[in-house]
């Protein structure tokens, strides 16, 4: 049988988050410091940090929005192009 879950509470979380952000060291070493895996900080960093995009308050300016959405475009079609191999391979005879 393997270890008793852990749970933590979002006071712990932060100051693990605050620990790598502050002494400028990276999620790993901070993970392995505190016996964690490093996933789970990465985890907690999605759900207790604001992505940059929601930092920004206030409207885009047209060169950024431009940028932006170029982005979007470029991870689109990147899903697109995934997706159309995928359905290719998955359609061969014999699958």
């Amino acid at each position: 049988m393997g270890k008793p879950r852990r749970k933590f509470s979002e006071e712990f979380k932060r100051e693990a988050l605050a620990r790598a952000r502050e002494e400028g060291r990276t999620l790993s070493q901070v993970a392995r410091e505190l016996d964690l895996r490093p996933d789970l900080l990465r985890r907690w960093k999605a759900e207790l940090e604001p992505a940059p995009e929601e930092e920004a308050t206030g409207p885009l300016s047209p060169a950024e929005e431009v940028r932006r959405l170029r982005r979007e475009v470029r991870r689109l079609k990147q899903e697109r192009d995934f997706l159309k191999k995928a359905a290719a391979f998955f359609a061969q005879p014999g699958r």
